[in-house]
């Protein structure tokens, strides 16, 4: 049998770039059952776990970093919330087993946010998850004591917990390999805040025998199960190619990004949640270009004004100087709020989605207008309306924030005017483009492309059809940048298209002359400018 076939490698998505050679670690989750007991023995048992975690968080947070804690402090909270608290001691008093109760409540809000299917909020879910499990262990009876981790050992698991992540001792573990989670999750954010390789989405990575030999390629996305022998010299290789590859991109980092003939583009980052600001030097940078506000209101709850200023206002600090481009609330389709969104929409893409749902909502559609005004305050700020159509559309937010602006004027805030524009998105707004009388655009091509090819962005069999090649794609483009031209306004990309480096000289020969990327895609998108040759 040769090396190659003796080798078996699972598939997965990368999180978090490196590699890790070492012994398989499963993690061990078991424990024993215990017996049912009164509903006064039953309550004691869940408010005795209840404290028990709580106290465990609370410590957990304290050795963390900032970005561990402020992850973390969303399960202290949960632990305090009547909402949560409530029906579950209503189960326990009228029977029910405490973890069952538990078990039960937690399993329904878990349910929720996984049937929304946003990234954002199954992170959220995956937070529940270990909430869950953490109060479970502290109510049930240790089935089994968990191995010791061995130096440079491949953490296994099919999920794994924030809180969980941080009680590993990683100066000992080598990475981590997941059978479920996903990319942008918070166990992932961790992972590269703190140079963890890690992949996840690995079928089939629970029959992995604890302490085989296996190979994790956080880049390519794999973990490969093999002899130490095999993957040893699998390993240098890959070591040898990953450094020089690193070589060959960090230099770009840190640099402007210029084409060949000189000519200066704009590579800003997309963020979806502040928490991953704290491990990205605002340097690599030339600004934000999308901040997704959906995180503020991830438990479905309206965030006030100054909880909604505060954030925004450590987004202005972080980018010290640089512009901040504040996504208003882009509700609806793949990301329902309850209280807010339509229920039952029988096409919610094409729905009340974007700008659309907050002008049927003008006081919270304010409230966040006059939170990104009072951020403005602390350094450049634009705000970007999603999902428009029709220029009336554009004219009654303007006028939304011009009333927002004279409450706070009237209030004795301290606040600036953002630059107010448009996420081209539809048919319609790139087709009327100069039309619009915006301070700028900003070119979501995931969107576009599922518009323009009528095919749904999530659904794998139409993939082949989804393409962001079609002439008509780049069209509408083109469009939508030469108005900006003509205008005199700026016209950015920040859908996927921007951080993908083979489409770079695409949208370079079309005119764009800034991308707003993926912030682990940045040195990669400025390598790929640095080698267009203009025309």
């Amino acid at each position: 049998m040769s090396e190659s076939s003796a080798l078996r490698v699972l598939q997965g998505l990368p999180a978090s770039g490196g590699l890790a050679f070492g012994r398989c670690h499963m993690l061990n989750s078991d424990s024993s059952p215990r017996e049912l007991g009164l509903p006064d023995d039953e309550m004691d048992i869940f408010e005795a776990a209840r404290s028990e975690s709580e106290s465990e968080l609370q410590r957990l947070i304290e050795q963390s970093d900032e970005l561990g804690g402020e992850i973390l402090e969303f399960q202290a909270m949960l632990l305090e919330d009547d909402s949560i608290l409530g029906p579950v001691r209503s189960r326990i008093s009228k029977g029910e087993p405490a973890d069952a109760a538990w078990s039960a409540v937690l399993d329904g809000e878990i349910s929720e946010y996984e049937e929304m299917e946003s990234e954002y909020l199954a992170a959220r879910a995956v937070d529940l998850k270990d909430l869950r499990e953490r109060v479970l262990r502290s109510m049930a009876e240790p089935g089994s004591v968990q191995r010791e981790i061995d130096c440079g050992a491949v953490i296994v698991a099919d999920v794994l917990g924030p809180s969980a992540f941080l009680e590993i001792d990683w100066t000992r573990a080598g990475g981590l390999a997941l059978g479920r989670d996903s990319a942008t999750g918070h166990v992932a954010i961790l992972a590269r805040s703190r140079g963890v390789p890690m992949i996840v989405g690995v079928n089939g990575i629970c029959d992995i025998a604890h302490g085989r030999a296996v190979l994790l390629d956080g880049d390519a996305g794999t973990l490969t199960v093999g002899s130490s022998r095999q993957l040893s010299k699998r390993h240098e290789q890959l070591a040898d190619r990953l450094e020089k590859n690193r070589a060959a991109t960090a230099s770009f980092s840190f640099s402007p990004a210029k084409t060949k003939a000189g000519r200066r583009i704009t590579v800003s980052i997309n963020v979806g949640d502040p928490a991953a600001l704290v491990s990205i030097d605002p340097k690599i940078c030339d600004g934000i270009g999308l901040v997704r506000t959906e995180f503020l209101f991830a438990r479905g709850e309206l965030p006030s004004e100054d909880v909604q200023t505060r954030q925004y206002r450590r987004i202005v600090n972080w980018a010290q100087g640089r512009p901040v481009t504040i996504r208003t609330l882009d509700a609806g389709g793949d990301k329902p709020v309850p209280g807010l969104t339509v229920d039952g929409e029988s096409n919610p893409f094409l729905g009340t989605r974007g700008l659309r749902l907050s002008l049927l909502n003008p006081d919270s559609f304010k409230t966040q207008l006059r939170a990104i005004a009072r951020a403005a305050a602390l350094g450049p700020v634009k705000a970007m309306l999603p999902m428009v159509t029709a220029t009336s559309e554009f004219m009654l937010a303007r006028e939304h924030l011009d009333d927002a602006l004279a409450d706070l004027e009237q209030d004795g805030a301290r606040y600036a005017r953002p630059e107010l524009g448009i996420m081209v998105e539809t048919p319609a707004a790139a087709l009327t483009a100069g039309e619009w009388p915006t301070d700028f655009y900003s070119i979501g091509s995931n969107d576009l492309v599922q518009y323009v090819t009528a095919c749904a962005r999530d659904n794998p069999d139409l993939s082949n059809l989804s393409d962001p090649m079609h002439p008509a794609v780049l069209e509408l483009i083109g469009r939508t940048i030469q108005a900006a031209n003509r205008r005199g306004v700026e016209a950015s990309l920040c859908g996927e298209m921007a951080s993908m480096p083979s489409m770079v000289p695409v949208l370079l020969s079309l005119g764009l002359e800034a991308f707003s990327v993926d912030p682990s895609n940045v040195a990669q998108v400025k390598m790929a400018i640095a080698e267009f040759e203009d025309a």
